[in-house]
């Protein structure tokens, strides 16, 4: 991500807090990451990619930004990190469950592989579900803490991604209210982010398209982009005060995408 330029201080919205983002090597979890690290937050990366993630460290302050290695699936390993970001910095203020995958593109049901299936939900699903778990597990006692997961707009809609892919997605949006009402007694707030598709080596896999083609899809918001820094800046604003009563909240960040079936918008052929 390239050097970190410094915030004055009145700038950092999240000075004094400490963040674990699973999946953060790479994609929106890297930009994530270079976000807090600016905005005063210390941060731990989770992920399975070692030297993408020591890449990341190595860009950023090593006295606020740390790895370790984490496969979302083994309860071990997310317990293990939430132990790594408490050993470390005393606490943890924000956990962000953001690895995912999105599986094979295969559009008949009959073609679809239960093994895959399971494999899409393990790590989307139960992946958030643990993280959600055992960040919990440290923020009850300290009565307060912010959870976060990456989502999609395959969230809210469907036809527009894998079956196991659009089934976790579903999914989390549930756990996220759920355990929003759960944990709100203890002053922790659950939310999710839902972007629409951003160019990210998770997209362009999937697609098999290259940026311009990514961009191409885009809603019917005219004139901006949507790029990984959008979906961070969301992320930034959940984690931070800013937003300390808002929960149970599924930010969707899409240029409108989900409020307009395109091919019976009206005004679409207007300009």
């Amino acid at each position: 991500m390239g050097s970190v330029s410094l915030l004055s201080a009145a700038a950092r919205r999240l000075d004094g807090k400490v963040a674990l983002i699973t999946g953060g090597a790479s994609g929106i979890g890297e930009c994530t990451v270079e976000l807090f690290s600016r905005h005063g937050a210390k941060v731990v990366i989770a992920d399975v990619q070692d030297a993408l993630a020591h890449s990341v460290c190595k860009d950023l302050d090593p006295k606020s930004a740390s790895f370790v290695h984490c496969d979302v699936t083994s309860e071990s390993d997310i317990k293990n990190a939430v132990d790594t970001a408490v050993a470390k910095y005393g606490k943890l203020d924000i956990m962000i469950n953001n690895a995912g995958i999105a599986g094979t593109f295969k559009p008949s049901i009959l073609d679809n592989e239960k093994a895959e299936f399971e494999q899409v939900i393990s790590v989307n699903l139960v992946g958030a579900f643990l993280g959600t778990k055992h960040a919990a597990g440290v923020m009850i006692p300290a009565g307060r803490g912010s959870i976060i997961t990456t989502t999609s707009v395959c969230s809210i809609l469907g036809g527009i991604g894998t079956h196991a892919y659009t089934s976790s997605k579903h999914a989390l949006l549930g756990l996220t209210r759920n355990t929003a009402v759960e944990l709100g007694q203890y002053g922790i707030r659950v939310n999710c982010v839902s972007p629409y598709g951003v160019a990210t080596p998770l997209a362009r896999n999937f697609l098999n398209v290259d940026d311009a083609e990514i961009h191409s899809f885009y809603s019917n918001l005219k004139g901006f982009v949507l790029k990984v820094e959008d979906v961070a800046g969301a992320a930034l604003y959940l984690g931070s005060d800013d937003s300390k009563y808002v929960s149970g909240h599924n930010l969707v960040v899409d240029g409108g995408f989900t409020i307009v079936n395109a091919a019976l918008n009206m005004f679409g052929q207007s300009g």
